[in-house]
């Protein structure tokens, strides 16, 4: 699939008008991803994901006029907190809980942003979509942990260390896959935050 839209005479509104299922529209979604996370994102193609979710060509480019788009709303549609529902009474079982989380999807959201790579770079579209769909609804949620956290007196509020917890999460789930080769796993994550996050908090 190019950047390109494809020839004929559609607009925008005749593709609003386009009548396809929210379920229909999700396998859609899933095939362009899919084909991102294995192919990478430059070769992607809209053969391959037409083919993948068995339609045609034009049936895609209806709804999506060009493949930033596509992948966007695909990324979008994709958006989910993994985090929700964490609340075991306290912070340091909290984090446990989120460090086993945030492991168990790991080794999925690493291969798409490997695969999406210098596209985030070149499309600030691309760029704001994967912050909506995979970021900020995980930041959000690891800052609500930490908040109640504070609300029970585990940790003071100015501790210098809390603005710093969500950047050690993920920076350890995107750096293991590139020094150690190995996916950041659940057992994994759980360690870290056992043997560094916890301590610097001043949690056991």
């Amino acid at each position: 699939m190019t950047s390109q839209a494809a020839d004929g005479p559609e607009t925008v509104a005749a593709s609003r008008r386009s009548k396809i299922t929210p379920e229909r529209e999700q396998e859609f979604f899933d095939a362009v991803l899919e084909q991102v996370r294995a192919c990478g994102y430059d070769s992607v193609t809209m053969e391959g994901v037409a083919a993948s979710a068995r339609c045609s060509k034009a049936t895609l480019y209806r709804q999506w006029r060009t493949k930033p788009q596509f992948v966007a709303a695909a990324l979008r549609a994709s958006r989910q907190t993994r985090f929700d529902g964490i609340d075991t009474g306290t912070l340091a079982g909290d984090l446990r809980e989120a460090a086993r989380a945030a492991g168990a999807w790991s080794s999925k959201d690493t291969r798409l942003l490997q695969a999406l790579g210098h596209a985030l770079m070149e499309d600030p579209e691309l760029k704001r979509a994967l912050h909506e769909a995979l970021i900020e609804p995980e930041l959000q949620a690891l800052r609500e942990i930490l908040r109640r956290g504070v609300e029970r007196g585990e940790v003071a509020a100015d501790h210098p260390a809390l603005e710093y917890i969500p950047a050690q999460i993920f920076g350890v789930l995107r750096a293991r896959p590139m020094l150690e080769g190995e996916d950041a796993d659940p057992e994994y994550i759980v360690r870290f935050v056992e043997a560094a996050v916890l301590p610097t908090l001043g949690l056991t």
